[in-house]
């Protein structure tokens, strides 16, 4: 018996894998499994004979009406050294069922082996099986050993015919005890001392995915699955090995000899391995309980589920599920984002524009769609087309709701292509308690944290990528924030930044720790700290305040990001003081400077009436000056479904009477098709000719628009650029972008008396940067502070 003993915690020369120089990954793992197939037999055969009769009695013929069933571990033929053996002794009310048990228990205890033991008669099985949650899973997964196999399979059936019938009771009680052993235990793959069973991710969450799939209301886990499960076992069962006992936490003296022991090079490719495992099983989890969640709102907490359809077997029946457009190339199809039909898989931007459509829409991708993604999609090529790096930029403005859809493209391989020096800090673990994530979650995390501060800073498309490279040079040799704004500068440039906008980049990732080190290591009232500031902002001459406030809202994303510990109140008022001294001591740097278009496109304000110019994307529109005729040409085109990426517009005087106003649109579909650019253009000149209600139209969309919670983004805000322009005052509105935004905002402005007399409006992926310069009914600027505060307001208002 001695294998037996080694289930207990002893190691034996037959189960210990070769360790280090000595083996390979293979092979190592090929002995545990080897290992745990050997003695799962062994403790076949000796239990079935405990629970034969003696000799004298027919010893090899079984009790009738007795049945010995394994379950957990020993049931799934997993059971590991440290493993306790479960065993359920079912009967049909034998009367010396008594000594039957005592007759197996006893040996198993005199071994020394834990036991965890019931003796139930059928009915009893079934009705704690009912009420048990931990009974119920250990019974679906139950294996025979000997004994009755009628009665066996009478149980069985009865089990799982109870489980299916009642999954819309039991399915969300398993749900909550997954919940609340998450929060206890935390979340596998980013822990460095982490529980393989019980964390989010481990093997119990494999257990619960079979459970599930039982009732039919899901599938079962998938090939990814089964193989992230067998290399957490694995590990699972060298622990128990290094240590001699059951242990399932991972601790850190016992990384190396676990490594040693698979046959992995060190600690660092140990961690590796396990955070993708556990990734692995986390995001096929989601993706699981998504679908518990449909079946439980179909079934309204009633009825035996149907199987869940499989595109394999082609169970279940289909049924149908409206499919609501959420983006160019993307529909809401049961609460996931999937692929629009005729989408245009060759488009290099699909990707990445579903995607952000996706997470602007606080929906996850759909499993089919990423798969499809990833098998047929056309990806970028340097230097990416405007499109996708918006799209990249609209997708980390998602916030939070992003993490789940960079996973859904991570889990897929895509990132790796998109962005190949990711393979480097992927799964990469940070061996420092103030950080909660692997380096690629944490990159992720700080995106998502910086998209709360977009309204900060002047470009929050270069915070946000900034704030997704900052740490890209982890993993590689000397300080990673040198090398990796050597590998950001390459990036940005792949990714088809302007060089100026590079350079900015590039000086992010380089001294993205400059700020807190100074302010947190440094006396700020000394002259020399703030000299060390502005010397680096030195690398992006003309641009210095810009970056300096890009680094401030980077520093507080990074450190929200770590984790608790890393931010706080006094480290906070110290970046935020040093921060101030630096921008006093800056040169200055001035306001944008009024808009101004080019000759090509004043030339049509010599048009006595108005002009109309649609040329794919660009809509350029000529008339006479009047107040309001920037945001009634806007609305024209949030009627046609045409999202403003940019408007330029000037007041250009005529040469025989009054101005005549110049508006240069650059405007894309919300989804689907551009519209019909004859439609656009009548539809314009009849708003020019006064013929068209355009706030009668936009309203009847909006009511006839479903409205989804989406994501939830920073509140807009609305400024005043003193000292911007001498001869009109300037409003700086930073908001998220949304159809008909600009509408909004010219009609507030006109609600308030003012006329636009230039505007320069942009959009960085999701986020809209608009500059408006306005003047009242006099033509003169405002000045008065009361006045502007309302101006404010009004606009905020209509914003919210």
């Amino acid at each position: 018996m001695a294998l037996v003993h080694g289930a207990s915690g002893e190691q034996t020369e037959r189960t210990r894998p070769a360790a280090g120089a000595g083996g390979t990954t293979d092979t190592a793992r090929a002995a545990l499994a080897a290992a745990r197939a050997a003695r799962a037999d062994e403790l076949d055969r000796w239990l079935a004979g405990l629970l034969a009769r003696d000799r004298a009695q027919e010893r090899d013929d079984p009790a009738p009406g007795v049945a010995l069933l394994a379950v957990g571990s020993h049931a799934r033929r997993e059971l590991t050294p440290g493993g306790d053996l479960d065993l359920v002794l079912v009967h049909d009310g034998h009367p010396a069922i008594a000594d039957i048990a005592d007759r197996v228990w006893y040996p198993i205890w005199d071994a020394g082996l834990r036991l965890d033991h019931s003796v139930r008669t059928l009915t009893e099985a079934r009705a704690v099986a009912r009420t048990d949650m931990k009974a119920a899973l250990g019974l679906l997964s139950a294996r025979p050993i000997a004994g009755d196999s009628a009665l066996v399979g009478e149980l069985r059936a009865a089990v799982l015919a109870d489980w299916r019938a009642d999954a819309a009771r039991r399915l969300p009680e398993l749900a909550d005890m997954c919940r609340e052993r998450w929060r206890s235990q935390g979340e596998l793959a980013f822990l460095l001392e982490p529980d393989v069973k019980e964390a989010h991710g481990g093997l119990r969450d494999v257990h619960v995915m079979q459970a599930v799939a039982a009732s039919w209301v899901a599938s079962a886990p998938g090939e990814r699955v089964r193989a992230a499960h067998g290399l957490l076992l694995d590990v699972r069962h060298a622990l128990h090995e290094v240590t001699g006992r059951a242990a399932d936490r991972l601790v850190l003296q016992e990384h190396e000899p676990v490594a040693h022991a698979l046959g992995l090079r060190d600690a660092d490719v140990l961690l590796r391995a396990v955070a993708e495992a556990a990734r692995t099983i986390t995001y096929a989890g989601d993706h699981l309980w998504r679908r518990v969640e449909r079946f439980r709102a179909s079934r309204r907490g009633t009825g035996t589920p149907r199987p869940a359809t499989s595109a394999a077997t082609g169970r279940g029946a289909a049924r149908t599920v409206e499919r609501k457009p959420v983006g160019d190339g993307a529909v809401e199809h049961d609460g996931e984002v999937a692929l629009a039909r005729g989408a245009d898989l060759d488009d290099p931007s699909l990707v990445l524009r579903v995607a952000a459509a996706a997470a602007e829409a606080g929906m996850p991708l759909a499993p089919a769609t990423v798969d499809r993604l990833a098998e047929r999609a056309a990806l970028p090529s340097a230097p990416w087309p405007d499109a996708a790096r918006d799209a990249l930029v609209a997708l980390l403005g998602a916030g939070a709701a992003a993490i789940g859809v960079w996973e859904a493209l991570d889990q897929a391989g895509l990132i790796v292509r998109l962005i190949p020096d990711w393979a480097r800090v992927r799964n990469r673990p940070q061996r420092n308690p103030f950080h909660r994530f692997t380096v690629d979650r944490h990159l992720v995390a700080a995106a998502a944290e910086a998209a709360a501060l977009t309204r900060e800073v002047a470009r929050p498309d270069l915070l946000l990528v900034g704030a997704l490279l900052h740490d890209i040079g982890k993993g590689r040799p000397g300080d990673h924030s040198v090398a990796g704004a050597v590998v950001a500068r390459d990036l940005a440039a792949r990714m088809g930044f302007a060089d100026g906008d590079v350079r900015v980049l590039e000086t992010l990732v380089r001294y993205h720790l400059l700020l807190p080190d100074t302010a947190t290591r440094r006396d700020i009232d000394d002259p020399a700290t703030v000299r060390t500031v502005t010397k680096a902002l030195e690398a992006v001459p003309g641009r210095e305040r810009e970056t300096l406030e890009l680094l401030s809202a980077l520093a507080v994303a990074d450190a929200k990001a770590t984790g608790p510990s890393a931010w706080g109140s006094w480290k906070a008022r110290q970046v935020a003081e040093l921060s101030r001294r630096a921008a006093a001591a800056l040169s200055g740097g001035t306001p944008p400077p009024a808009p101004v278009l080019g000759p090509e496109t004043l030339a049509l304000a010599r048009h006595d009436g108005g002009a109309v110019r649609i040329a794919g994307s660009r809509v350029t529109i000529a008339a006479p000056d009047r107040p309001g005729l920037l945001w009634r040409a806007a609305g024209v085109l949030a009627l046609h479904r045409l999202v403003v990426r940019s408007a330029r517009t000037v007041s250009s005087p005529a040469a025989e009477s009054r101005a005549t106003a110049v508006l240069d649109f650059t405007a894309v579909p919300e989804y689907g098709t551009p519209p019909d650019p004859a439609a656009l253009e009548a539809d314009l000149r009849r708003m020019l000719a006064g013929r068209l209600d355009v706030a009668e139209r936009l309203e009847r969309r909006a009511q006839a628009m479903r409205v989804r919670p989406g994501i939830t983004v920073p509140p807009p805000r609305v400024g005043i650029v003193h000292d911007a322009s001498s001869t009109a005052t300037v409003v700086e509105v930073r908001a998220h972008d949304r159809p008909g935004l600009l509408w909004r905002i010219g009609q507030a402005l006109g609600e308030c008396g003012l006329s636009v007399r230039a505007a320069q409006v942009d959009t960085l992926g999701a986020e809209a940067v608009d500059v408006f310069y306005v003047v009242d009914a006099q033509g003169r600027p405002v000045s008065d502070p009361d006045a502007l505060a309302a101006v404010r307001r009004h606009v905020l208002a209509a914003l919210s």
